[in-house]
C-alpha cells in the first residue's frame, strides 16, 4: 500500500509538472490569509451589534482625523523650528492610524461622522493656535489631545472585552497598537517641556472638555 501511494505521488508530481508544484506553494499563503471572510470586523450578527461595531469605527475615525488636523496646524506653525521634526514624526503615526481607519470603514460600508468638515476647521486651528504659545503650547495640546484619545480606546477595549474578547481579536489587536501610540505621544509631550506652559492645566481641561464633547456627538451624527 505504502508503495502504492508512493507511486501515486512520483505519477500525480510528474502530470502537474515542478513548475506547477512550486508556484502552487508560493499561492499557499496568501490562500490560507484570504480564507476568512473579514479583516477586522466581523459580520454584524443583528442590528444592535451593527450599530456597535459603526459607532466604533465612526467616533475612532473621527478622531484619528482630527488628530491629523491638528498635527497639520502645528506643522503650519513650528514645521521649521527645532520641534518641527518630533511633531512630524508623530503625525506620520496618526496618518497611519487614519488611513487604517478609512480602509476599515470602506470595507464595512460605514459613513464617516457629517461633521468632518467641523473637525477639519477645528483641529487645525486648535493645533495652529496652541503651537503660536511655542514648543510648550503645542505640546500641551498633544498630551490633552492623546490622553484624551487613549482613555477613549481604553473604555472601547474594556466594553470589547466584556462582551466577547475572541469575536473581536482583530479589532482589539488595531485598538490597543493604536492606543499605545497615543500614549508614546502623551509622553513624549510630557517630556518635550508641556507642563511648563503657564496655565498649562487650565489649557488642558479646556482641551479635553472639547475633545470629551467631540466624542459624543462623533458616534451620534
Amino acid at each position: 500500500m505504502q508503495r502504492a501511494a508512493h507511486t501515486a505521488l512520483y505519477d500525480w508530481s510528474h502530470i502537474v509538472g515542478p513548475a506547477m508544484i512550486r508556484q502552487c506553494l508560493k499561492c499557499r499563503a496568501p490562500l490560507l490569509q484570504s480564507s476568512r471572510a473579514y479583516s477586522v470586523i466581523p459580520p454584524p450578527r443583528d442590528s444592535g451589534e451593527k450599530e456597535m461595531l459603526d459607532r466604533i469605527l465612526r467616533v475612532d475615525h473621527a478622531g484619528e482625523y482630527g488628530a491629523n488636523r491638528i498635527y497639520a496646524g502645528q506643522m503650519a506653525v513650528l514645521g521649521r523650528s527645532r520641534s518641527g521634526p518630533l511633531i512630524q514624526e508623530m503625525w506620520d503615526q496618526e496618518k497611519k492610524h487614519l488611513e487604517k481607519f478609512n480602509e476599515i470603514m470602506a470595507e464595512n460600508r460605514v459613513r464617516p461622522t457629517a461633521l468632518l468638515p467641523l473637525w477639519n476647521i477645528a483641529g487645525f486651528l486648535l493645533g495652529a493656535s496652541t503651537a503660536l504659545l511655542g514648543k510648550e503650547g503645542a505640546m500641551a495640546c498633544t498630551v490633552a489631545v492623546e490622553e484624551s484619545i487613549s482613555e477613549h480606546y481604553n473604555s472601547q477595549i474594556r466594553a470589547l472585552m466584556e462582551v466577547d474578547p475572541e469575536r473581536y481579536t482583530e479589532l482589539l489587536k488595531v485598538i490597543k497598537e493604536f492606543r499605545d501610540d497615543e500614549m508614546e505621544h502623551h509622553d513624549t509631550g510630557l517630556e518635550h517641556d508641556a507642563e511648563q506652559l503657564p496655565g498649562y492645566w487650565l489649557l488642558k481641561n479646556a482641551i479635553q472638555l472639547g475633545c470629551k464633547a467631540a466624542i459624543y456627538v462623533s458616534q451620534r451624527v
